[in-house]
């Protein structure tokens, strides 16, 4: 467990790394002792940086949902990170890749919430009966500190998360069965990558309903317009500048984003 000062200072140097698009050592290596329980507080010292200085938190990233990766990293249960409201981008934008360090993409669902969700005891179904509509997303993953590196490393980078692309069409929860939506994944007109929503614990609600319930046990709720990103159904995606990618979710449409120097 760290002090107070040296969780402080780790999340100062997360933000220094960050803003001088420079990455820095690893908190593993200067912090062994660090645990998962620092690593969650180091995150949200940085998020509050953010905060104070204009940003606004608009959802969470639920990250790790797949047993082979949970296996890897050695834990047992997902991750979390914040998503910020500068972080978001449309279908069809073009992005700088300078600002990262080391940018992947990953196929997701959003779910959007139009009621609270607050654990103990949140379900996949009560998930989805809080949700206005799920729209398909990307995330930008990238990693602020020297790679590779353990979980605590990950954890306090924003559970890796960088971005998020928004696009295709959005459907309501119930209109149909959400762990058999699929996509696949072009990148510069050659197929990389293709997977389904079950591959999200089995159900792409399920990581929210864990979050939710995660932070029902520490008194937080999951509020209403919130966005949530569910879980990656196909590996991480590497990304360099003159990349195009095109992810093809079927009836649910599409999203297409370029990337540039």
């Amino acid at each position: 467990m760290l002090s107070e000062e040296r969780r402080q200072a780790a999340a100062r140097q997360l933000l220094a790394a960050e803003q001088d698009r420079r990455p820095m050592a690893r908190l593993s290596d200067s912090h062994p002792e660090m645990d998962v329980e620092d690593a969650y507080d180091v995150q949200r010292r940085v998020i509050a940086m953010k905060v104070e200085s204009g940003a606004r938190v608009r959802g969470y990233k639920i990250g790790l949902t797949s047993k082979a990766m949970q296996s890897a990293a050695g834990i047992s249960e997902p991750d979390f990170g914040h998503l910020l409201d500068d972080m978001f981008h449309a279908d069809g934008d073009c992005i700088s890749v300078a600002p990262f360090q080391a940018l992947r993409v990953e196929v997701e669902l959003a779910f959007i919430l139009n009621r609270p969700l607050k654990g103990p005891g949140v379900t996949v179904s009560d998930v989805l009966s809080a949700t206005e509509h799920v729209v398909p997303a990307l995330e930008l993953i990238d990693s602020r500190t020297e790679l590779p590196r353990n979980f605590v490393d990950t954890l306090s980078d924003n559970a890796a998360s960088a971005g998020v692309v928004i696009g295709g069409r959005p459907v309501r929860p119930m209109d149909l069965d959400l762990r058999w939506i699929g996509a696949v994944v072009y990148k510069n007109a050659v197929i990389e990558d293709s997977g389904v929503a079950a591959a999200v614990l089995g159900h792409p609600a399920a990581g929210v309903a864990w979050l939710a319930n995660r932070f029902g046990s520490r008194g937080v709720c999951l509020e209403p317009g919130q966005v949530l990103l569910g879980g990656s159904f196909t590996r991480p995606l590497a990304v360099a500048a003159g990349d195009v990618f095109h992810v093809d979710y079927g009836p649910l449409g599409g999203i297409a984003v370029a990337f540039t120097e």
